[in-house]
């Protein structure tokens, strides 16, 4: 039946026509239908029911499926089904509050205007600078209407703080917020109070009355700035501070529910372009003397070293000081960035007042003016400021020295 065929060393079997044949016709009634075929006639085969074709379509509770999850789709700018965001806070809304002024305006911006709280997320209009609480389309304001807002604001905050605390609320308040009880604190670095702050510190008052606020780098040469803002901002109160480190009381009457919708900037804007600081000439001077200046200011010994995000509290009366003696004060920022020098600048001239002179080799040197006048009082603040002590009864602060002496 079978034929032999030599390959090489190997014999291999090789089928013979007729059998090939023979297997392919049985192939063919193999795969034929049940219907047509013979051998379920002559054997009297019954298929099981699970086998039959029949049931098999015809089954009235199919095996279940799993159900598929649906594919994930990023939020899309595209998609505006849902409304934006309405805040009803009465403030304009800027990336920081502490480090940017309504006084100074720009000269241009470095990117054309978008929103940093994400396209048509919020229905206030973002400026390049700020996102008013007025239509920035209004030319003129009434004054009137201006005062108005601002009583119901004091309102406002007077009814969320309701009775002044005694002596006893506050120092238990204060205990409670320092480093030995909780953890709990918000950082304020340089970038001074930011917009996102406003939310991290009601999300804190939710569990807690008070919030422990440490502040650090630039913007503490302006101290007085940064509580005035956290307490306009927030409608809280400050009851104690020490150096940089502040606790934040929230109020009697504040209601977590209640608290005003905040909304998020999900990125940094772009910072617009103010004027430059230093000018080739000095008001009331010649190249020749500016020049001279400079060189004379850069070879004065350094009143003080700043080192990079400390406590500068101390500064602006210290730069005082050094003008009853010299005309010229130079401050070493070596270590310290660019911006965050030429911020401190620009804050010691508006606070002391003087005129900046250079900004070369990581140096600041100020120039107190022609007609320079020291402060009357020779405080940074001119009325006395009071807040608890956790180890003793009262603390006055009138100076930046002053909290110095008494760490």
């Amino acid at each position: 039946m079978y034929r032999l065929q030599l390959v090489g060393r190997r014999v291999k079997p090789s089928p013979s026509p007729h059998l090939s044949l023979s297997f392919t016709l049985l192939s063919r009634n193999l795969s034929s239908s049940a219907a047509s075929s013979k051998l379920r006639d002559y054997y009297s085969f019954e298929p099981p029911p699970s086998l039959s074709p029949e049931n098999r379509t015809s089954h009235d509770n199919p095996p279940p499926t799993k159900k598929q999850k649906p594919r994930y789709q990023p939020p899309s700018s595209l998609n505006q089904s849902r409304k934006p965001m309405h805040s009803d806070l009465p403030f304009d809304f800027r990336y920081s509050y502490t480090e940017s002024s309504q006084a100074v305006r720009p000269i241009g911006l470095r990117e054309p205007k978008y929103s940093p709280f994400g396209p048509r997320r919020l229905d206030r209009k973002w400026t390049g600078v700020c996102a008013p609480a007025v239509d920035p389309k209004v030319k003129s304001v009434d004054e009137a209407a201006d005062q108005n807002l601002e009583e119901e604001r004091q309102k406002r905050r007077e009814r969320i703080q309701g009775e002044p605390l005694t002596n006893a609320e506050r120092k238990i308040l204060v205990q409670s917020c320092q480093r030995n009880k909780t953890k709990r604190q918000v950082n304020l670095g340089r970038d001074g109070f930011t917009h996102n702050m406003l939310n991290d510190i009601h999300n804190n008052w939710r569990s807690a009355e008070a919030v422990r606020i440490k502040c650090l780098g630039v913007p503490t040469v302006d101290m007085k700035n940064i509580c005035s803002q956290l307490e306009d901002k927030t409608f809280g109160k400050i009851i104690h501070r020490h150096g940089g480190q502040l606790v934040l009381y929230r109020g009697r009457n504040y209601n977590p529910k209640k608290r005003p919708a905040v909304p998020l900037m999900l990125w940094k804007p772009h910072e617009p372009v103010y004027p430059k600081l230093i000018k080739t000439t000095i008001e009331g001077l010649s190249i020749e003397e500016t020049k001279e200046m400079r060189k004379r200011g850069l070879a004065v010994p350094a009143v003080t070293r700043l080192a990079k995000n400390g406590y500068y509290g101390s500064l602006v009366p210290m730069v005082r000081d050094a003008f009853i003696v010299s005309d010229l004060v130079r401050i070493d920022c070596q270590g310290l960035e660019k911006s965050d020098y030429k911020k401190i600048g620009c804050k010691l001239r508006d606070l002391v007042p003087c005129v900046l002179v250079t900004f070369e080799k990581e140096q600041i040197v100020v120039w107190r003016g022609s007609d320079y006048k020291p402060p009357e009082d020779g405080h940074v603040y001119s009325s006395r400021e009071f807040f608890d002590d956790p180890e003793g009864d009262m603390m006055t602060f009138t100076t930046e020295d002053d909290e110095l002496r008494s760490d």
